[in-house]
C-alpha cells in the first residue's frame, strides 16, 4: 500500500477556519509510522505545540447549584417584571455548561414571561436567531394549521399605549383674542386653520394662538421657515379637527412629526410615529426610520424598526448602518429605542456578533454597550468578563487586565483564568501559581483550577494537576489530548490512542477525532484514519484541520488513495456490522461514503439523523434529517421525515399528522414505526398500548432492511414487556438478536429479570458487554442483576468509560450514606 503524502498545494493553505490547532504532524514526506519515530523530529515536537484552553466568555459561577437555586427562589418571589431577566441569567448559567436543550428553555420562558413588548421582541427575535436553519419548521407547523409564535413580528401600533395626550383644559372655558380662524402662510399658499383646535394641540401652541404673544392677534402667521410644507400644515389642520391623520407618504408624515416634535404636541407626534411603523417594512426603511425616531425619541417607531433589524439577524450586522445605530446610541436613545431591555438587546446583539467573529470591531463595541446597561453585580460580572475575553483575543492585554479584575472583584471566580494568563504572558508564572493557589484555598477546588494551573508547571506537576482536573470535570479536553500528545512524543502512539479513546467513548469531539486521526496516520491504519475523517466531515462539512491549514476534504481524499474502495454491498455490511457492534462514530463514517454514490439519500440521512441523535449531536441530527427531506424519493417518504423533524422539535401531535398523511398515501414501515413511536410518547392511556403493538405489526409487515426491523422488534418487546407479556416480549426480542440487533439482549435481560432469572440476566448483559464497542449502559444495567460486590467493579467500570452517567454516583453516594446513618430518606 502507498504511504500517505500531503501534496504541496494542501500544505500552501493557509486560512484559518474552525480548528484551531497547531499541533497536529504535517510533514511533506510520508507520515508512516517510521517517518514519525525516524523524525522525532518536525511531526511528533509539533504534536507538543498544543494551544492553551481558551478562557471561556461564559457566565461561569463557582457553585452552579448555588446559582440556580437563587434564581429558582427569586423566581417565585420576584415581581414579574423582573422575571425575563432571571430567565436570562439562567439562560447564561445554562450556556456555560453546555446545556444547549436547558439554555433555549430558559430562553422561551424569558420570551414568555416577558412584561414589555420589547422584552418580548429581543427574546422572540433571540429564539429565532437560535433556531437558525429550522425555519422550516415553521412551514410544516402551517400545514398542520398550527403557528409558531416565536416567528411573528408583534403589531406595536397596537399595543403600545402612550396614554391620553389631552390639553387638560376646558376649551369652551376661554376666551380666545384673535379670529376664530387663522391662516398660517408657507411661502405662496395659505393654510385656515381653527384657531381654538389647532391651540388645543399643546401648551406651546396654546400659548402662542391665545397667549401674550403676538401671533395671538394676528390672523396670518407665516410659517414658511419651520420646515413645514403646505400639504403637511393643512394635514395637521385636519388633525386638530378630527383627530386622525388623513393618508399621506411617509415624507409628509416626517415633517408632521418634526412640526409636533418643535411645538410639542404628544397627540399629533404619536399619530404620526404610529402611522410611520406601518411603513416600516425593509432593512433600509428601520435604518432611516430608526435615525429620526432615536433624534425626536419616538419609541414606537424606533421599537418597530428595532424588530425589523433583529428579525434579520445575524445578515445585519453585516451592514455598517445597522452596527452604527446600535455601537452610538447614548443612554436616552437606548431608553427610546429598547425601553428598559437594553442589557438584554446587546446580550443578544453580543452573542450574534461573538459567533461570527469575536475578536471585531462590532463586538467590541456591543459588548461596551453590555457593560454600560448592567445593572446588578450578575450582570455586570457577565459583561465585564465577556469584554475581557475579547479584549484578551485581541491581543489588548492592558485593557483586558482591569477588566478580569473588575469581573472577578465582582464576584465572577472564573475571571482569575484571565488574570493568570496576562500574569503570565508577562513572564510571571509563579505569581499566576498564586493567583490560582488563593482561589483554590478559599473554597472547594473545581476542574478547570486545576486545569489552569497545570498550565504553569511542567512535568510530573503538570500532569498531575490535570489527572486531578479530569477527575472533577470529566468532560475538559484539553487533558485527554495533552496527554495523548506527551504519549506521541515518547513513541506511544498506541497508548496515545487509548487517552484518547477515553474522552471520545462518551463526548464526541471534533479536536480528539481530529488527534486520533493523526494516531492512526502513525500507525499506517489508514481505513481507521479514514473513519475518523469521515465522522468529522459528517458533523462539520467545512471542517479544517492541521492548524486549520487544510481542509478534512482534501485529507479524506489523500487518506483514500491508501484505502481499497468498497462496493455499495460492501458498505451495507459493514454498516450492519458496526450498527450491530454499536458503533456509531464507525456507522457515520460508512454512511458519509455511502453517499457518495447511493442514489437513495433520503433513507441514508435519515439513518445518519439517528446515529447523530444517539451521539447528543442534536443540530447535526436536524440538518440530516432536513436533508432526508429534501432528498425523499416519495411524497409519502418525505412525510416521514416531516413527521419526524417536527417530533424532534416537539409538536408530537403534529408528527402524528404527518405520519396518517404518509400512511394514507402508501402503507411503509417508517411511517407506521413514526406514528407507533408518537403515540407511545404523546397518550398515557391504557388503551395505547394495544394501539401501538397494531402499529409496530403493521410496520413488520412492510418491506424494510434488518437495521429497522430490528429496532421495531425490540421497541414492540418493551411494549409487551409493559404489558406483562412476557413470553411474547421474549420472542421479539429473539427475532431482533438474529438480525443482527445487539441491543436487544438489554430487553431479553429484563425479561430474564423479571422472571425470577438473575443469572439469565446477568449472562445477557454480559453478551451486549462483550459485543458492542461502546458499553457504559450495557455495564450500568448488568449491575442491577448481580450481588453487591460485582455490583459496585460494574459501576466503578461505568464511571471509567462515560463519567457523565449519574446512576452510579448516586449508588455510591446512597451506599455510603446508609453506611453512616441508615437508609436516607430520599431513596
Amino acid at each position: 500500500m502507498r504511504k500517505l503524502f500531503f501534496s504541496e498545494s494542501a500544505c500552501k493553505e493557509t486560512k484559518l477556519h474552525s480548528a484551531p490547532h497547531s499541533w497536529l504532524p504535517l510533514d511533506r514526506g510520508g507520515l508512516s509510522k517510521s517517518a514519525a519515530h525516524a523524525s522525532g523530529g518536525t511531526s511528533i515536537e509539533s504534536l507538543m505545540k498544543m494551544p492553551e484552553p481558551a478562557v471561556l466568555p461564559h457566565f461561569k459561577p463557582a457553585d452552579y447549584v448555588d446559582i440556580l437555586a437563587q434564581i429558582h427562589e427569586e423566581l417565585e418571589s420576584c415581581p414579574p417584571d423582573e422575571r425575563s431577566c432571571l430567565f436570562l441569567l439562567q439562560f447564561q448559567v445554562f450556556r456555560g455548561l453546555g446545556e444547549a436543550k436547558l439554555s433555549r428553555r430558559s430562553l422561551q420562558s424569558a420570551w414568555e414571561k416577558a412584561s414589555t413588548i420589547h422584552e418580548k421582541l429581543i427574546f422572540g427575535a433571540w429564539l429565532k436567531y437560535e433556531k437558525k436553519g429550522e425555519e422550516a419548521i415553521s412551514d410544516l407547523l402551517s400545514s398542520c394549521g398550527k403557528c409558531s409564535q416565536e416567528f411573528r413580528l408583534l403589531d406595536f401600533v397596537s399595543q403600545v399605549s402612550t396614554g391620553s395626550h389631552d390639553m387638560g383644559y376646558d376649551e369652551g372655558s376661554d376666551e380666545f383674542r384673535g379670529s376664530a380662524v387663522v391662516h398660517f402662510r408657507i411661502r405662496d399658499d395659505m393654510i385656515a386653520c381653527d384657531r381654538r383646535k389647532l391651540a388645543a394641540l399643546s401648551t406651546p401652541l396654546y400659548a402662542m394662538l391665545n397667549g401674550g404673544f403676538r401671533e395671538s392677534y394676528l390672523e396670518v402667521i407665516d410659517m414658511s421657515r419651520n420646515g413645514i410644507s403646505p400639504i403637511g400644515m393643512r394635514a395637521i389642520s385636519k388633525f386638530s379637527l378630527s383627530g386622525r391623520l388623513p393618508y399621506l407618504s411617509a415624507d409628509a408624515i416626517l415633517e408632521m412629526l418634526d412640526f409636533a416634535n418643535k411645538f410639542c404636541c404628544k397627540g399629533l407626534k404619536d399619530a404620526c410615529e404610529r402611522k410611520l411603523a406601518s411603513f416600516v417594512s425593509s432593512r433600509q426603511d428601520a435604518i432611516d426610520f430608526m435615525e429620526c425616531a432615536l433624534e425626536l425619541g419616538c419609541s414606537i417607531l424606533a421599537a418597530s424598526c428595532l424588530q425589523v433589524l433583529l428579525n434579520e439577524l445575524p445578515e445585519c450586522l453585516n451592514d455598517e448602518q445597522v452596527v452604527r445605530i446600535f455601537s452610538s446610541a447614548n443612554k436616552q436613545q437606548r431608553l427610546t429605542m429598547v425601553g428598559n431591555a437594553s442589557f438584554s438587546l446587546y446580550c443578544l446583539l453580543s452573542e450574534v456578533s461573538m459567533s461570527t467573529n469575536p475578536t471585531s470591531d462590532v463586538t467590541l463595541s456591543f459588548l461596551e454597550k453590555l457593560v454600560e446597561s448592567a445593572s446588578d453585580s450578575r450582570q455586570k460580572q457577565l459583561a465585564l468578563h465577556q469584554l475581557a475575553c475579547t479584549r484578551f483575543l485581541r491581543k489588548d492585554y492592558a485593557e483586558a487586565e482591569p477588566l478580569f479584575s473588575a469581573a472577578f472583584s465582582a464576584g465572577h471566580l472564573y475571571s482569575v483564568v484571565g488574570l493568570a494568563r496576562l500574569t503570565s504572558l508577562r513572564g510571571n508564572k509563579h505569581f499566576a501559581l498564586k493567583l490560582l493557589d488563593s482561589v483554590m484555598s478559599s473554597r472547594w477546588p473545581l476542574g478547570w483550577m486545576y486545569q489552569e494551573r497545570a498550565l504553569y508547571l511542567d512535568g510530573d506537576s503538570k500532569l498531575e494537576n490535570l489527572n486531578k482536573a479530569t477527575e472533577l470535570d470529566p468532560t475538559l479536553t484539553y487533558p485527554y489530548m495533552f496527554r495523548a500528545a506527551s504519549l506521541m512524543k515518547r513513541q506511544s502512539v498506541e497508548a496515545a490512542l487509548m487517552e484518547i479513546n477515553r474522552i471520545l467513548g462518551f463526548k464526541l469531539v471534533l479536536e480528539c477525532l481530529e488527534l486520533r486521526f493523526c494516531c492512526y496516520l502513525a500507525l499506517e491504519d489508514y481505513r481507521a484514519a479514514l473513519c475518523d475523517v469521515q465522522a468529522i466531515l459528517t458533523l462539520a462539512p467545512d471542517y479544517r484541520m492541521i492548524g486549520g491549514r487544510v481542509a478534512a476534504k482534501q485529507l479524506r481524499m489523500l487518506v483514500l488513495e491508501n484505502v481499497e474502495q468498497s462496493t455499495t454491498a460492501d458498505c451495507w455490511m459493514q454498516l450492519y456490522d458496526r450498527w450491530s457492534s454499536v458503533d456509531d462514530i464507525g456507522s457515520l463514517s460508512v454512511i458519509y461514503q455511502m453517499l457518495e454514490s447511493d442514489t437513495s439519500k433520503g433513507v441514508l440521512y435519515f439513518r445518519q439523523s439517528l446515529l447523530l441523535l444517539r451521539l447528543n449531536c442534536p443540530e447535526a441530527a436536524m440538518r440530516s434529517l432536513q436533508l432526508a427531506r429534501e432528498h425523499a424519493a416519495s411524497d409519502h417518504e418525505r412525510l416521514v421525515y416531516e413527521g419526524w423533524i417536527l417530533y424532534d422539535t416537539g409538536h408530537c401531535e403534529e408528527g402524528l399528522q404527518k405520519a396518517e398523511a404518509s400512511i394514507a398515501i402508501q402503507r411503509s414501515f417508517e411511517a407506521f414505526f413514526l406514528k407507533a413511536y408518537a403515540l407511545a410518547d404523546s397518550s398515557l392511556e391504557p388503551s395505547t398500548s394495544a394501539t401501538v403493538v397494531s402499529l409496530l405489526e403493521d410496520a413488520l409487515r412492510c418491506p424494510s432492511d434488518r437495521l429497522r426491523k430490528g429496532q421495531a422488534l425490540n421497541n414492540l418487546g418493551s411494549v409487551y414487556v409493559d404489558c406483562g407479556k412476557l413470553d411474547l416480549a421474549a420472542e421479539c426480542y429473539i427475532n431482533a438478536l438474529k438480525i443482527g440487533h445487539t441491543r436487544a439482549h438489554q430487553g431479553l435481560a429484563r425479561v430474564h429479570f423479571l422472571r425470577n432469572n438473575r443469572i439469565g440476566a446477568y449472562d445477557e448483559m454480559t453478551k451486549l458487554i462483550e459485543k458492542a464497542r461502546n458499553n457504559a449502559s450495557a455495564y450500568e444495567k448488568r449491575s442491577e442483576y448481580c450481588d453487591r460486590e460485582l455490583t459496585k467493579a460494574d459501576l466503578q467500570m461505568v464511571t471509567k468509560l462515560d463519567p457523565l452517567r449519574v446512576y452510579p454516583y448516586r449508588y455510591r453516594a446512597a451506599g455510603k450514606c446508609y453506611f453512616l446513618h441508615g437508609i436516607p430518606n430520599f431513596l
